[in-house]
């Protein structure tokens, strides 16, 4: 394997971008072939619900039409069909779309764009295929007569979860546990088989980069692959889920899907205080294993828990990780957006619902109404407005009784001197006064006068003393008793202010008043009463809430979680839309061992190491992911899970992978977040440069990415160039791009160039004067195996091409080989 290849200049032209087949989140045969049902829900009916349901919905249909459903579609208007499938010359719809027609031009305000056009001139070509209508079914209704029919309660996601039976399959041997079976199952009836185990090392590395985000060292490996005991594979899962490594992987995915960041954005995009401990708190909570329900509860209402504490505190800091605009035009819109944040995020993360698209008007896909959106704002809607810091926003945080008792005394004391002092000023302003009136003017004229005249009216002995007490008045008030603060969230007291449905969203236009409820559809009667017994300035509404949605009678929070557990661990979601179980979301591929997951993550008591456990102990996680005729041929987009999906490293285990293997990278856990270097050039982007952005030591910044400050304005460029996640809105997948600040970053920035020549250090330090072993070592740790001898003397003969060609000095040269290392694209590639 020829692996480098070096250019004029001593640089190295590298192929570190190619995507094998298959690799990224880009859209399956399924969703773009537009023959198929997937590609009209997710093509085609959500650019007729952006752009036709207005006219052509459930609140009004302009000649006769309605295209909010497949019976509208098919019916047509009052002039006749709308459709001739296979044949789009023919079709009105197609004919009006692009504005062939003098006297049928639709959208008539806004044409649609070329890219739409086509979308819905194949779709008519290859059949116009739409999902079937039950027979007697009435189209869904969605206007200001909003129903909830049968097929709307029929749903997949809309159904109480109960636990299937496993499936009996042909061959029973494959199967570890009830996932292969369900796997198996789906295989058999397509006429597949699974592929075979991966190799002892590449299952390793999958496991180890899964659930540490960190490559497994060569000695490891040696290990592992030479650990023969039948339970070694076991083993090596439960000693990567206690390792504290562990939180820190995992709550990368959970801050992704909370927005996490630690500024506000806008123009100053100023810091968050203390947002750092959320942060923690999720690491600490996915390492002990905190099971999911009391996750959920603490995050969504732990200050109102009746055990709460420090911990459940620090947690509704996820109420406060949003964009936040400090000088809005309009405060009341921005205190809804607030809201409307709040609401996104709660639906999709915990739910898998986009309550949010029902904010202006009724759900125009799924069976959501206006009146569901505002009914889920009442139970928000006591929250105090975001303000940045101070009594609203943060909560002190003491360990026992006897911490708080010493700071309330020491707050006593404090207080008592500022009032004394105060006393005293008030009393020399009075005599000034009575001295030298004022024909009138507040605090500061008077402040103004003393300044000028004081010592001429008071005398230079009292006007000293006046100085003294202004100056010493400032320093108590700039004094604070030492604290631990927590960025959290609070509630205006225990009666909340009404809470009206907003005509088209518009704050200034209320419609009827609600009460907190949940979504209609899923048909749980609204909560009877709210109790906060955790907190006496509090509604309760939130609590409700959060034992509500964490109840194991939900049919959402269960199936979405493991959902994602599924996602992260094979690459893409039994449902691949994983913030949306709704109607324009995804189906499962396999609906029964999805339902199967969710019931036994519930009977483990909600325990999400209990199901990396049975995951990774299945034979399903242990294929290969290597291709294969029968299979590429007949499941390209591997929907059946006949193989594992290879991936490349996010941006952070790159970061961290780099870190790793040059010897630099810092264990040290928690605490406040760390400022690395960013180029001037990058700096120079904002208003004003470098704002905000503090300096961390050298040891600080070799910590590992999920504990760099996230400042929305001013991201890290080799996190974002990988595709780091959107700050502003919950990110439920990573996309995986190509692109060529990738390669020119690798290969030429200031971080790669240090860090290849830290490895270099490393690779003589652990094998001095010996450059073949230096080499082989090198090779090893960036592949996590033994190289070969053909690979050794490939890398030999690129050092000494580098030393007689380009002149290089020897450890120059290790420091080119190195970079090279660096950005192998088995370096960046699982499996």
């Amino acid at each position: 394997m020829n692996l480098f290849s070096a250019a004029r200049t001593g640089a190295f032209l590298l192929v570190v971008s190619v995507v094998p087949a298959g690799m990224g989140d880009v859209a399956t045969a399924a969703e773009t072939d537009p023959s198929t049902v997937e590609h009209f829900e997710r093509s085609v009916r959500p650019l007729l619900a952006n752009h036709c349901f207005e006219c052509h919905g459930a609140e009004k249909q302009k000649g006769g039409l309605r295209l909010d459903s497949p019976a509208g579609i098919e019916a047509g208007g009052d002039t006749g069909p709308i459709l001739s499938p296979g044949q789009p010359a023919d079709s009105r719809i197609i004919l009006a779309v692009s504005y062939e027609d003098e006297d049928l031009k639709m959208p008539p305000k806004t044409r649609l764009s070329a890219d739409q056009v086509k979308i819905l001139r194949d779709w008519v070509s290859a059949g116009a295929a739409m999902p079937a209508s039950p027979t007697g079914a009435e189209p869904v209704t969605r206007g200001a007569g909003f129903e909830i029919n049968d097929e709307d309660r029929r749903h997949w996601a809309f159904q109480p979860l109960r636990r299937p039976a496993v499936p009996a399959v042909k061959d029973p041997s494959w199967v570890r546990n009830p996932i292969d079976a369900f796997v198996l199952n789906q295989l058999e009836k397509r006429g597949l088989s699974p592929n075979p185990p991966a190799e002892r090392r590449l299952l390793l590395r999958r496991a180890a980069y899964n659930l540490t985000g960190l490559p497994p060292s060569p000695e490891e490996v040696e290990a592992f692959t030479a650990d023969e005991a039948p339970d070694a594979w076991p083993r090596l899962v439960d000693r990567l889920l206690g390792s504290p490594q562990y939180g820190e992987k995992w709550a990368r995915h959970w801050l992704d899907l909370v927005r996490y960041a630690e500024s506000n954005s806008y123009e100053r995009d100023a810091a968050k205080p203390n947002a750092w401990r959320y942060r923690d708190y999720v690491i600490r909570s996915l390492n002990a294993d905190k099971p999911y329900d009391r996750f959920v509860r603490e995050q969504l209402a732990g200050d109102e828990l009746p055990d709460r504490d420090n911990s459940s505190l620090i947690a509704t800091g996820y109420y406060r990780l949003g964009i936040w605009d400090d000088e809005p035009a309009d405060r009341e819109l921005a205190h809804y957006d607030a809201l409307d944040d709040i609401i996104t995020t709660t639906g999709q993360v915990f739910l898998g619902l986009t309550i949010d698209c029902a904010r202006c008007h009724n759900h125009k896909i799924d069976p959501i109404s206006q009146a569901d959106y505002y009914r889920f704002v009442a139970f928000f809607r006591n929250i105090n407005h975001y303000k940045n810091g101070g009594p609203t926003d943060e909560a002190l945080l003491f360990e026992n009784d006897q911490q708080r008792q010493i700071y309330e005394q020491g707050m006593a004391t404090l207080n008592g001197k500022r009032h004394q002092t105060k006393q005293e000023l008030a009393a020399i302003e009075r005599r000034f006064r009575e001295l030298h009136p004022l024909e009138a003017g507040d605090a500061d004229a008077v402040f103004k006068a003393i300044k000028e005249d004081g010592g001429k009216v008071l005398g230079a002995k009292t006007f000293a003393r006046y100085e003294e007490l202004r100056s010493e008045l400032t320093r108590l008030n700039g004094e604070e008793m030492a604290a631990e603060r927590a960025l959290v969230v609070t509630e205006a007291g225990i009666n909340p202010p009404d809470t009206f449905i907003l005509l088209r969203g518009n704050p200034g236009a209320h419609g009827e008043a609600v009460q907190p409820g949940f979504p209609t559809v899923l048909g749980h009667p609204p909560p009877a009463d709210f109790k906060a017994p955790g907190n006496a300035h509090s509604s309760g509404r939130r609590l409700a809430l959060a034992n509500w949605i964490a109840s194991p009678s939900n049919q959402l929070t269960a199936r979405v979680m493991v959902n994602r557990i599924w996602q992260h661990h094979f690459g893409r979601g039994i449902v691949r839309s994983p913030n949306d179980f709704g109607l324009q979301g995804d189906r499962p591929t396999h609906p029964e061992l999805l339902d199967w997951l969710a019931a036994e993550f519930v009977a483990s008591g909600w325990s999400l190491k209990a199901m990396h456990r049975l995951i990774m102990n299945s034979n399903a996680y242990l294929m290969s992911s290597r291709g294969r005729t029968d299979g590429l041929a007949a499941d390209v987009d591997n929907e059946l899970f006949w193989r594992f999906n290879m991936r490349r490293l996010t941006g952070e285990e790159i970061r961290d992978s780099i870190l790793s293997v040059t010897g630099t990278l810092n264990p040290k856990m928690h605490g406040p977040s760390v400022y690395v270097e960013i180029p001037k050039a990058v700096m120079a982007t904002q208003s004003v440069p470098g704002k905000g952005w503090g300096e961390s030591s050298p040891e600080e910044q070799a910590r590992r990415s999920i504990y760099i400050h996230v400042k929305r304005s001013l991201l890290v460029p080799i996190l974002e160039s990988f595709d780091l996640a959107e700050t502003d809105r919950t990110t439920p997948v990573r996309f995986a791009s190509v692109q060529p600040t990738q390669a020119l970053g690798m290969i030429n920035s200031e971080f790669l160039t240090r860090q290849a020549a830290s490895m270099a250090d490393r690779l003589r330090r652990e094998h001095p004067d010996d450059l073949t072993r230096q080499v082989g070592r090198g090779l090893a740790l960036v592949t996590s195996r033994p190289p070969t001898a053909t690979e050794v003397e490939e890398s030999l003969e690129l050092i000494r091409k580098l030393t007689r060609q380009e002149q290089l000095p020897a450890d120059r040269a290790l420091d080119h080989f190195c970079l090279v290392l660096l950005n192998l694209n088995e370096f960046f590639y699982l499996d």
